[in-house]
């Protein structure tokens, strides 16, 4: 049986499926957690910056150093095993090892990513997380000085997670370390795949909030704008009926404001709809922890509710106001076209009308000299034709008087006819 021909990227696709495997933790342990991000066109950076800051740091952990143009990496630096990642706006580092320290999040866990390397790094941090992992008491009530001594008690978190198997708890606050603090109690029996998991999903969930949230400042930004260009759109709509009011320059004021509108979606369009993109994962990770309430604590979903909902919601709002007004812009300039044509066409209307009106004294003036050349040229023409005519009418016995009268209607009549057969002539032409 003949083997058939492969795609060329059938395996790299399939291998893509399998190159990001979640991490594997035994209790107790730590995780450390970091992502940077440009601050301007992160989208469109220098990613070989990435991979030498990664590197950097294998360098100083005298590790192998990575392929050219890998996008992900695994492996292990000193007591440590690594996982980066490179993202379409941000690159993230996890770093995570087996034991906790007996001072609960000590700044010694995060100096596997040194701060003389974090300083160096491309862009600048959007996440930093530090993760501690320990067994679950038997009473799960003894957790309760733990957490008043670790977090904020006014926006805790606390919750069962993946039906049952840990507890989570956190925050959302930076501590003085400039570390997000989280702790994951891991009910005996859990097994490292489910831990792995879930520090994945904590720390997703944390750098997909703040990419998300990144659109805030921007859609404050916008509203200001929006608030000054509003008044004016809404102006120039409502004296659109005002025949006092030139179409054309009203258009013109028009157009400027459909061009800033237009401006303003270009630079907010990607940062927008990366937002809801950001926001979606969000939600995703949450519903995947498939959290339940512990002992009457704040549940993560609650928190997203309270916390980060209205934030989202100002983008979105910021985005359809901005849609909208672009759309208002788009009909009143429509309109104000059509009352442009329709005042250029009743002016060409008028234009022609007065050509007409031309024509016809041009017509009636050209009739007027005409008749005024017959009888011009019939004068000289009868007084020419009076001489040549004298000596005969003599002889036959003809007064003058008698002999011009005869000759007059003659030459007039064939004047007459001279001329019409000139306008003939050229009218022809």
């Amino acid at each position: 049986m003949s083997q058939r021909p492969d795609h060329p990227q059938r395996y790299a696709l399939v291998n893509e499926l399998h190159a990001r495997p979640y991490p594997k933790l035994g209790v107790p342990g730590h995780a450390v957690y970091l992502a940077f991000k440009e601050p301007r066109d992160a989208a469109n950076r220098d990613r070989s910056k990435d991979q030498a800051h990664l590197a950097e740091l294998l360098t100083l952990n005298g590790a192998a150093q990575p392929e050219a143009g890998i996008t992900h990496y695994g492996g292990k630096i000193g007591r440590h095993e690594l996982k980066w990642e490179a993202h379409t706006e941000f690159t993230t580092y996890l770093a995570f090892g087996k034991g906790v320290s007996s001072r609960a999040y000590d700044p010694a866990e995060t100096e596997i990513f040194p701060d003389s390397w974090i300083e160096a790094g491309p862009g600048g941090r959007i996440a930093a997380v530090q993760i501690r992992i320990v067994d679950l008491p038997e009473n799960p009530d003894d957790i309760a000085p733990m957490l008043e001594q670790w977090f904020v008690a006014e926006s805790l978190v606390c919750t069962w997670v993946l039906d049952g198997a840990a507890v989570v708890a956190g925050d959302f606050r930076i501590d003085p370390n400039g570390q997000m603090r989280f702790a994951i109690f891991a009910r005996p029996g859990t097994g490292p795949g489910r831990i792995g998991r879930t520090v994945q999903r904590l720390c997703e969930l944390e750098t997909y909030r703040a990419m998300s949230m990144l659109g805030l400042a921007r859609a404050r930004d916008l509203s200001k704008r929006l608030n000054a260009l509003d008044p004016r759109l809404t102006e120039i709509v409502e004296g659109m009926g005002d025949d006092a009011n030139s179409a054309e320059e009203t258009l013109h004021e028009l157009l400027e404001i459909s061009a800033e509108l237009e401006s303003l979606a270009v630079q907010h369009s990607f940062r927008f709809s990366a937002t809801g993109a950001y926001e979606a994962i969000v939600r995703e990770r949450v519903e995947s922890l498939r959290e339940s309430r512990f002992e009457g604590r704040q549940k993560l979903s609650e928190f997203m509710a309270r916390r980060y909902d209205p934030a989202v919601r100002t983008v979105k709002s910021a985005e359809t106001r901005l849609r909208q007004m672009v759309t208002r812009a788009a009909r009143a300039g429509e309109l104000l076209r059509t009352r442009v044509d329709v005042e250029r066409s009743a002016q060409n209307q008028k234009l022609l009308e007065s050509m007409d009106r031309r024509s016809d004294l041009q017509l009636r003036l050209q009739h007027t000299v005409e008749g005024l050349s017959v009888v011009a040229i019939s004068y000289y023409a009868i007084s020419v034709a009076g001489y040549l005519a004298y000596p005969v009418s003599k002889k036959i016995g003809l007064t003058k008087e008698i002999m011009m009268a005869g000759l007059t209607p003659l030459v007039i009549l064939a004047v007459w006819l001279m001329i019409r057969r000139i306008r003939k002539g050229v009218g022809g032409h």
